[in-house]
């Protein structure tokens, strides 16, 4: 009895299920059928509903937006209760803003306040409501491809919020008299590095429910006042910064030294470990006359005729954000290492033919010698009375060229003048006894190379027949 009653509840419960699941795809099929009927007129672009004022509206209804929405799966009729594939009333409106406040007021059915006012957004958008500001919910959410906001999907809404002004042209003022505008290129935001992030990410104080009004005496103070959101995410690059060169010229009132939006720019902010090209024109802005000198060079031409991912770029020998004064002794004693980073890789330099000992050479020789002693003293905090000779000072900053070929008699010519800023009585055969870079061989400089040799033999020689004579003198005194 008791299993025959267990088998009539389990089959009354599977009517039931049949019988909702027909009728579930009935509705769908109903909604289908409606939504079609609908969009044979909705789905043409190009017809709007015109208002007594003169404005219109768009009543283009794109479907694939649709078939994304949250909503894809209620009929026309949900929202539009009036409409129906028999009756399609005319109604009249004085503006777009009565229609839209009469429209929005239709998501109350589904969305009732009490849901709504759970969040803090919806609550300042109330009070507006209370003090007289119509809430039109299609500004934020649109009309039919609205977003499910929930899970921290917050970054759709936000964005599609933000861009209902600041797709289009738009200034903002300052009261210098100048004005920046204030249009966003979408794709630079979805081909940039914070493509992944929202609006409000960077422009914190800025929401859909507050958007203050800030005032700027100039673009200057305006981007000064934009870089400093910057350290919110990168505060090790700050810091950084703040020991730089950049940094100390700002501090100190020099309001046109570049911050972060300078060289990295707004919206259209990409890695510049992909572009070496775009850094060294990003640094030109500012340093015009040095790029002038760096794009003739060897390291510039081979940059900009064949984008050459060996060549040193303006941050691999200034670094990127702690930028120290190139002037300063700390900088220039520093050189040696700076061109050793690249100059030392064999594997680099053995591409082009280039030697890999420049830094053991320079330092073997008596200018890098006194570099070391100086190094080894800097306590005292004193310089040398002489300059300390470093890469630089013989191969130049931003116009080193390529030591032989055409250019080497240039080269030559220039050297000897670089020369006599240290050594005023060097005659033109001065450079000529310098070995360079390069270690003596039989193939390059072979008498001195030979000379080494000799004085390493006739070294040991010495210390060996010392040594024998020592030995020879001590028997001596032994046997007597």
């Amino acid at each position: 009895m008791r299993s025959l009653r267990l088998a009539l509840l389990q089959l009354v419960a599977l009517c039931l299920l049949l019988t909702g699941a027909s009728t579930d795809a009935a509705d769908e099929s109903a909604a289908a059928s409606e939504r079609k009927h609908c969009l044979s007129c909705h789905a043409i672009r190009g017809s709007v509903k015109k208002f007594s004022d003169g404005d219109q509206v768009s009543t283009y209804v794109d479907p694939k937006a649709f078939d994304r929405s949250i909503h894809r799966t209620l009929p026309c009729s949900a929202c539009h209760e009036e409409f129906s594939s028999k009756h399609h009333p005319d109604r009249v409106f004085r503006t777009k803003q009565q229609y839209q406040v009469r429209e929005s007021r239709r998501c109350l059915t589904c969305h009732p306040d009490e849901k709504i006012n759970e969040r803090p957004i919806h609550q300042s958008l109330l009070k507006k409501e209370l003090a007289g500001q119509p809430r039109i919910c299609t500004t934020c959410h649109s009309a039919h491809s609205a977003q499910r906001v929930r899970k921290g999907n917050v970054t759709t809404s936000e964005e599609q919020f933000c861009l209902r002004c600041h797709r289009y042209a738009g200034t903002m003022h300052f009261a210098s008299g100048a004005s920046v505008s204030t249009q966003v290129d979408t794709a630079e935001i979805a081909n940039s590095a914070h493509r992944n992030l929202a609006c409000s990410d960077c422009h914190f104080s800025f929401s859909p429910s507050e958007h203050p009004r800030r005032q700027f005496r100039s673009i200057r103070e305006y981007r000064l006042s934009a870089s400093e959101l910057c350290r919110r995410c990168h505060f090790d690059k700050q810091t950084k910064m703040a020991e730089s060169i950049h940094y100390s010229l700002v501090s100190t009132g020099r309001l046109d030294a570049p911050t972060c939006v300078d060289c990295h720019g707004g919206h259209a902010i990409r890695s510049m470990e992909t572009d070496r090209l775009a850094i060294v024109k990003k640094c030109a802005s500012c340093h015009r006359q040095v790029y002038a000198e760096y794009a003739q060079s060897v390291h510039g031409r081979a940059l900009s005729d064949t984008n050459n991912a060996d060549v040193p770029t303006c941050i691999d020998c200034h670094s990127s954000h702690s930028i120290r004064a190139a002037r300063s002794a700390s900088f220039h004693d520093a050189i040696p290492d700076t061109c050793g980073g690249c100059h030392g890789k064999k594997e680099v330099m053995a591409k082009y033919g280039l030697s890999t000992a420049v830094v053991k050479t320079y330092l073997s020789d008596f200018h890098g010698m006194t570099l070391q002693l100086h190094r080894k003293e800097i306590r005292n905090r004193q310089r040398p009375a002489a300059p300390l000779a470093v890469c630089s000072d013989c191969h130049g900053v931003h116009t080193i060229g390529r030591a032989t070929g055409e250019n080497a008699a240039v080269i030559k010519s220039n050297l000897l003048k670089r020369c006599q800023s240290c050594h005023p009585n060097a005659s033109e055969n001065f450079p000529d006894i310098w070995l360079s870079h390069y270690e003596p061989s039989l193939a390059a400089m072979p008498l001195i190379f030979i000379l080494q040799w000799f004085y390493r033999v006739m070294l040991f020689v010495m210390v060996v027949g010392l040594v024998f004579q020592i030995l020879l003198d001590i028997r001596r005194r032994l046997e007597k």
